[in-house]
């Protein structure tokens, strides 16, 4: 189960990286929800390797972290709270402070109230929440079968 449960973290950043394919550049939200995915893949691939029972916990965590994130994320877009003052995208930092200054000029305002794609009526951070906290359940039924309860 352990497995399933990373397997769909790693489909969810895979879709991630999908839509910013396309060109939906992430937000500053967008890339937080994206870290705990990867700390769940790697619980995943650790309870694998090690079989360490407190793993499917941690990714339990994981997953519920960013599913936590997704609805902040989603009450920001809602307008329900206020998102963070410097929800932009960044850049690569090298370079004179002319290069520097024209790259903040020309980088485009990825904006974290805004919804850059949605299907049937919910964000892509909504659909991260809700996927995530199933997920969270896949890994807390992993631990129940790891640790005997």
């Amino acid at each position: 189960m352990c497995l399933i449960a990373a397997s769909g973290s790693a489909a969810l950043l895979i879709g991630a990286f999908f839509f910013q394919w396309l060109g939906y550049a992430p937000c500053k939200l967008c890339l937080w929800q994206r870290w705990p995915h990867g700390a769940a893949i790697a619980f995943g691939a650790a309870a694998l390797i090690f079989g360490w029972r407190w793993l499917p916990f941690a990714g339990a965590m994981a997953a519920a972290a960013t599913g936590a994130l997704g609805i902040y994320h989603t009450g920001v877009e809602k307008g329900w709270w206020q998102g963070p003052t410097t929800c932009t995208s960044g850049g690569d930092l090298g370079g004179s402070a002319e290069d520097l200054l024209n790259q903040i000029m020309d980088a485009p305002l990825i904006r974290c109230d805004e919804v850059a794609w949605a299907f049937a009526g919910l964000s892509m951070a909504t659909w991260n929440a809700i996927l995530s906290f199933a997920l969270a359940l896949i890994w807390i039924a992993a631990a129940r079968r790891t640790n005997g309860f």
